[in-house]
């Protein structure tokens, strides 16, 4: 019995030994080359500025990931369910402005009043105020657009937008979630930046070779992007008139301002005074840190059950930098309460906190 017991573990051994080795998974990652994290220190020091928020119901609603204070004086807030949600900025008279069909995850308004969305299912979108739905753009000439993500409109009518991921479609892998976790463990850096004229009707690429690029903003004389590079800890600054530019290589029209942030930054929202804010929707995980330059150990991971990976805790931080990147405001809630900080949209009486999961919406006064 002990014998017939001893082969049959090492038998089970041996299948699971397989699984783990050979078992197919959908990436291919390669090593790259993480820095040490910094911590919560210096601007990041920690703090409780973002603990005790007040916040709105949503009824069946989640996830606000973007919201938006239009010319009609309404907030608009992007939903996990497609809907576009409308309402005042107390939160009341909620609305359904628009379902996409999809998930829309950055939007902004034209001077027309359009509202102009990045739908990670659908592509870029243009919704007028009539609420019919058009899709301005889906493929960069034969390539498709596999995961449009954040947006911004220049005065020029320009559309500026992140397509995060070219190998991983959240319609092909389970969602928005699921594609940017294997995007990220991978590290192939095939996110980029997409510039739309609606005067010629095309789509060409700003610059390319982000790891999993998401938000976006511009420069007040909107001569450059910031873009936010989310699987490598940093913001970029990217020069608008930049063609096809691969930022792997050195170039003068790209460079990093903010790097080794202590969190994965998400979007990037315009604030008053000069402010722009970035959301840390998770912190570091030195885990994945420590695998960095250990693609075998990363596909390891990803077989085994979900409840094993090495996920970041919750912690909610936003912060706020200017466009010389000087941080200047610096939000935290160590409990993370409020689940996956992505942004906050600040107007002169509340700054609303956006979330990717968070089945309210939270705000809170303005700094003084």
């Amino acid at each position: 019995m002990t014998k017939k017991l001893t082969r049959l573990l090492l038998a089970l051994l041996l299948v699971a030994a397989a699984y783990l080795c050979l078992w197919p998974v959908p990436i291919d990652p390669v090593s790259w080359a993480a820095a040490a994290p910094p911590g919560y220190a210096g601007p990041h020091a920690p703090n409780q500025r973002l603990a005790g928020l007040q916040t709105i119901t949503l009824g069946a609603e989640e996830g606000p990931e973007h919201i938006v204070l239009g010319r009609d004086g309404k907030l608009y807030a992007a939903m996990a369910s497609g809907n576009i949600v409308r309402m005042n900025p107390d939160g009341s008279a909620q609305e359904v402005f628009v379902n996409t069909g999809g998930r829309v995850l950055g939007f902004d308004f034209d001077a027309t009043g359009q509202l102009i969305a990045a739908d990670a299912i659908k592509g870029l979108l243009a919704i007028g105020p009539d609420r019919r739905v058009v899709v301005l753009a889906d493929r960069v000439g034969d390539d498709p657009i596999r995961y449009a993500d954040a947006v911004v409109v220049a005065g020029s009518g320009k559309v500026y937008f992140s397509d995060a991921s070219t190998r991983f479609a959240p319609a092909t892998w389970g969602g928005t979630f699921e594609a940017s976790i294997l995007d990220i463990i991978e590290q192939r850096s095939t996110g980029r930046v997409l510039e739309y004229d609606p005067t010629t009707k095309r789509t060409r690429i700003v610059a390319r070779g982000f790891s999993f690029a998401n938000g976006v903003a511009l420069s007040r004389d909107e001569q450059t992007l910031f873009v936010n590079e989310t699987g490598k800890y940093r913001v970029w600054t990217i020069a608008v008139a930049a063609n096809d530019l691969d930022v792997t290589q050195p170039s003068p029209q790209a460079r990093v301002l903010l790097d080794n942030l202590p969190g994965y930054p998400d979007n990037l929202m315009r604030g008053l005074e000069g402010r722009i804010w970035v959301g840390l929707a998770k912190p570091r995980n030195p885990t994945v840190d420590h695998m960095a330059d250990k693609p075998f150990l990363r596909k390891l991971t990803l077989r085994l059950p979900r409840a094993l990976w090495p996920v970041p805790k919750a912690y909610g931080h936003v912060f706020a930098f200017t466009e010389d990147g000087r941080i200047v405001a610096d939000l935290q809630d160590p409990s993370g309460a409020y689940p996956e900080t992505t942004a906050i949209t600040e107007t002169p009486e509340r700054l609303y906190v956006q979330s990717l999961h968070a089945r309210s919406l939270g705000w809170l006064a303005p700094p003084r």
